[in-house]
């Protein structure tokens, strides 16, 4: 297995180092050469503030993917990790940490050929917090109050991240199968696999993603330029791709789910 950890702290590389895992530093503030970076060869690092961890995914497909081995290919952060227990632990220690994440793949997921996050349903939000962020359009419908089935994908990311944009998005996928079961997707399912964490059983896999949203995300651009405000805007692109790696991963490979556990190793000793 080779799982990339990605971070925007130079204080976290060798603790990445510890878990066995590749360090990968994006952003201005990582100021050591021993991190993997964006910032070599063909890239996209200035886009880092709207695409997120896509401008690595961008350097790994135009750089390093040919060098790549056939192998199980993951991503993780450095507050976000995969593990095979999803209970809640405080995790005081790095040690602590690095005996519940992940250091190889279980061999009862070789019949997989991608692993992706448990899904988080968000008809299962609060209503305080669909309401604090868009109060107009709950009194307009009060029923999205009552019916969960009504806050489906589309609906939550209108909410977050700006009415319409999910669906402009969309508008510009060039194959016509992808854009309408896309669309099908967004409107009929109420959970996604999120934080844009996934692991691939080959490169192939991998590259085939890679050719699926990156001349999509560009398209994108286009519409929305990077002239955005507001974290629910400003990152839009990663939020666009997190909604599609859900679905191109469901809808392409044989894939399994996996827990994603939280904890920022930035305090851990």
């Amino acid at each position: 297995m080779k799982m990339y950890c990605i971070t925007l702290d130079s204080r976290h590389y060798e603790k990445i180092k510890n878990f066995g895992y590749i360090p990968v530093g994006l952003g201005d503030k990582i100021n050591s050469d021993k991190f993997l970076t964006d910032k070599k060869g063909e890239n996209i690092s200035e886009k880092n503030p709207f695409y997120g961890e896509y401008t690595f995914h961008y350097w790994l497909w135009k750089n390093e993917i040919k060098n790549l081995g056939n192998e199980w290919i993951g991503f993780c952060t450095h507050r976000r990790f995969w593990s095979l227990q999803s209970s809640k632990n405080d995790y005081k220690t790095l040690e602590n940490l690095k005996e519940n994440i992940i250091h190889k793949i279980p061999e009862y997921y070789n019949n997989y050929e991608s692993i992706i996050g448990v899904p988080i349903y968000i008809n299962q939000f609060r209503f305080s917090k669909f309401i604090k962020k868009n109060f107009k359009k709950m009194v307009q419908n009060p029923s999205l109050l009552f019916n969960k089935e009504k806050r489906n994908i589309k609906f939550h990311f209108d909410l977050m991240h700006g009415e319409g944009n999910l669906e402009k998005a969309i508008s510009l996928i060039d194959d016509k199968e992808d854009r309408e079961d896309f669309e099908r997707f967004v409107n009929s399912e109420t959970a996604f696999n999120p934080y844009n964490m996934f692991i691939c059983k080959s490169k192939e896999i991998l590259k085939n993603y890679y050719n699926s949203i990156f001349p999509w995300l560009k398209k994108c651009e286009i519409m929305f330029g990077f002239e955005l405000e507001g974290y629910g805007l400003k990152r839009i692109y990663g939020f666009l791709a997190e909604r599609y790696m859900s679905f191109w991963f469901r809808k392409y490979t044989k894939f399994k789910t996996m827990p994603i556990i939280f904890k920022d190793i930035t305090d851990l000793n």
